[in-house]
């Protein structure tokens, strides 16, 4: 099917000459065309141009949308989700509010575990429709791509079925999808520290390695979490089954993660509230892409990642919702790119490269989706009228997408 979308008034992040993700001042640049028509084929970009350019008999197009002045956007992509979950944790919410910290209710046996209690009595169905709600959502607020991690099984099966939930929402859904595996994301009840990472080593990874349910694989490194040494010893047995590193560090202390994934080619390293500028020479030069969540921050009142400082000296930044039940319960990347900008000083071209280029390199997706681009899936989404793109991260609760596009077709 060809389709064609005219009366755009800005056509925004058209092409990267290239690259894959972009780094330090190149995060300013967000190319732009005014009074724009785009055309896809077949599920990709094909042609864009200025109205005053298109052919006087027009472009053949099985379908024509008029933008009425909107702007397009590639669709945001967003590379760090927990959005296959059961229930809710209001209650925690509550309990923040009087005080406790994420530690103190993790200490208590809440966060990871009440969720874990609440997912191991749902079918696999219940969790399907319930996940399927929070993607439904946030495709129509303009994702077009996401990761979604285990991590609320901590037993095998428990992990297993969330991840067979995940395959079969990427078989359901027109946006792209990819798995990680992340049963290293607590202690399982009734397990002792070492017994539970042997689980994880020697029963997890090869039955999700059989089953070929995992694209990454993932290890919350943190403080009263689990070890350096515990995460050399998981991504090395995620290795051989072809799981590609992509982990937490640096959430709640700094205490080894990031080098460690640096050291086995993690795709990125999430979270980084707490990272210490010293460690920035560690992903200079290297393939990992420095992922901030600031949702987190906001919702746990914790400190920003310096992604300010990362961009000045030079390194590539992307941004994630991290939507969760306990840390943040949102997966609006539209809010993730107003916070990187009012919390973490981005710009707003920095702010939504950061949500789309980069964001697509930190899945390993940046050859085929993040920007338009020829050639690439024509994942995008149709504006509301807006006075500039700087009024997307200004106006940070003002719903303004209109329309979305995934593989060049309409989603309702």
């Amino acid at each position: 099917m060809r389709l064609l979308v005219e009366n755009i008034t800005t056509l925004v992040g058209t092409g990267t000459g290239g690259k894959l993700r972009l780094c330090g001042s190149e995060m300013s640049g967000l190319n732009t065309l005014d009074n724009a028509w785009l055309l896809a084929d077949d599920g990709r970009f094909a042609a864009f141009g200025g109205m005053d350019d298109m052919p006087l008999e027009g472009l053949r197009a099985d379908v024509v949308v008029d933008a009425r002045g909107g702007m397009v956007l590639p669709s945001w992509c967003d590379p760090h989700t927990h959005v296959v979950y059961a229930g809710s944790r209001e209650g925690e919410f509550v309990d923040k509010i009087r005080g406790l910290s994420y530690a103190e209710i993790a200490r208590r046996g809440g966060g990871i575990l009440n969720s874990a209690d609440l997912l191991h009595t749902l079918s696999e169905d219940e969790l399907y429709a319930q996940a399927m709600r929070r993607v439904r959502e946030v495709m129509k607020k303009g994702t077009g791509c996401l990761e979604i991690k285990s991590g609320y099984g901590l037993n095998t099966a428990d992990e297993l079925k969330m991840l067979r939930v995940i395959r079969r929402i990427s078989e359901s859904v027109p946006a792209r999808v990819v798995s990680t595996f992340l049963g290293a994301h607590a202690i399982g009840r009734g397990y002792g520290h070492a017994e539970y990472v042997d689980l994880v080593v020697n029963e997890m990874i090869p039955e999700v390695g059989r089953e070929r349910l995992a694209d990454f694989v993932d290890v919350f490194c943190d403080e009263g979490f689990f070890t350096p040494e515990d995460t050399a010893r998981i991504l090395d047995a995620a290795a051989p089954w072809g799981m590609r590193p992509k982990i937490h560090v640096d959430e709640l202390a700094s205490i080894g993660g990031l080098q460690v994934g640096v050291e086995r080619g993690a795709l990125s390293v999430d979270h980084l509230e707490n990272m210490r500028e010293d460690e920035f020479g560690v992903l200079r030069g290297s393939i990992t892409m420095p992922t901030a969540l600031p949702g987190t921050s906001f919702f746990l009142n914790m400190p920003y990642a310096p992604a300010r400082k990362m961009i000045d000296s030079g390194l590539p930044v992307a941004v994630a919702s991290d939507y969760n039940p306990g840390s943040t319960p949102s997966g609006d990347m539209k809010f993730v790119v107003s916070l990187a900008c009012i919390k973490m000083r981005l710009l707003p071209s920095e702010a939504i490269n950061a949500a789309t280029i980069n964001a697509a390199c930190a899945m390993g997706l940046s050859a085929d989706y993040g920007s338009i681009d020829v050639g690439k899936v024509a994942n995008f989404f149709v504006t509301e009228p807006m006075p500039s793109v700087d009024f997307i991260p200004y106006a940070y609760t003002t719903p303004i997408v209109s329309r979305v596009f995934l593989g060049g077709e309409e989603i309702v």
